[in-house]
């Protein structure tokens, strides 16, 4: 393998395209779940990933060989992801736009507007990745929207550190030098990242997944949705669920509130259709919206975050998000 390896480098220096694609293409899908969780945003994973590419077709003759291939491209794109997470570029917050509907004071409004959902269908093969023996997470425990979301409360160094650390493994030394700092400074911002984590970890864990404690909620929650019955949702939330719906600020706690938030969707007449999918390993819908001539037009994404044997959390996204899953806009009138 480092005979095929060093002759596709020698191709791909010489300006081999196909070989720059067969050193490489093992490691995109890997690379874009870790720009993922870095940047909390499908679209600038995406963009991040294609800029470490380039970066790594440009500068492959710098790369001496003293690391991995494998490190070597996850320091570019970790660089890279910093650059984008230092930058004043980052996705706006919305206003609320809903003609006729009117919804419940906030119980705060958050920061993270730039969160998007990653589909399930892009996972295959990017998180059976090889972890160093120090990694502290399961690798789909990493991807979930609640560690995606935590993530992006730590500063950029810790961010990366933590990452590079405790998801992938990789060791003090390799990460020092991937971010161009000390293995003590490493082991600092870890410590640090660690702390600030740790207050946001949710206490009960979901059920497994296509497990019957999963299918039976997931299907109490259709049901309840798609006949706008807000008690029967209701009796499926934790007390403190929490919903939020990016890159709208607004974020509601509690049963109570976020009941009135879903009862004032349905008190508007609006009748929807759910198609199921699956985001960052948890349960998902696109979410239809029902028109006079009963053409159902995509309205946006639902993610559910089951807790035991509730929904702790309701996290909606923007219509755009349907092309990623490869969701439709819109259905046909239901025959």
């Amino acid at each position: 393998m480092a005979a095929v390896e060093t002759d596709l480098i020698s191709r791909a220096r010489a300006g081999d395209d196909d070989a720059f694609q067969a050193l490489t293409e093992p490691h995109r899908r890997e690379l874009q779940v870790h720009c993922y969780r870095m940047l909390g945003s499908f679209q600038d994973a995406e963009d991040a990933l294609q800029d470490t590419m380039v970066a790594a077709w440009r500068g492959l003759g710098g790369f001496d060989g003293r690391a991995s291939l494998r490190t070597w491209l996850y320091r570019i794109a970790t660089n890279r992801c910093l650059s984008t997470l230092r930058s004043a570029g980052r996705r706006p917050a919305t206003v609320w736009d809903i003609p006729g509907v009117e919804p419940p004071e906030p119980t705060r409004l958050g920061e993270v507007v730039w969160l998007e959902p990653y589909p399930d269908a892009l996972l295959d093969g990017a998180i059976q990745v090889p972890l160093g023996p120090e990694a502290r997470y399961e690798q789909t425990e990493s991807i979930s929207l609640a560690f995606v979301t935590a993530l992006q409360a730590l500063p950029p160094r810790q961010l990366a550190v933590l990452i590079l650390r405790d998801v992938l493994g990789f060791p003090a030394s390799e990460v020092a030098g991937m971010l161009d700092t000390t293995v003590d400074s490493v082991k600092s911002a870890l410590k640090r990242a660690r702390t600030t984590l740790q207050r946001n970890q949710s206490p009960e864990p979901p059920p497994a997944t296509a497990s019957p404690a999963e299918n039976a909620i997931v299907a109490g929650f259709v049901r309840a949705w798609e006949t706008a019955d807000v008690d029967a949702l209701v009796a499926l939330l934790t007390d403190d669920v929490f919903m939020s719906m990016p890159p709208l600020p607004l974020e509601y706690q509690g049963r109570d509130v976020v009941g009135r938030f879903c009862g004032a969707i349905f008190d508007a007449g609006r009748r929807f259709a759910l198609v199921p999918t699956r985001a960052n390993g948890q349960p998902a819908f696109g979410a239809y919206l029902t028109g006079p001539t009963g053409v159902r037009h995509g309205t946006g994404l639902y993610v559910l975050t089951l807790a035991g044997d509730r929904i702790s959390a309701l996290t909606r996204f923007e219509n755009s998000m349907l092309s990623p899953f490869g969701l439709p806009r819109s259905l046909p009138p239901q025959a």
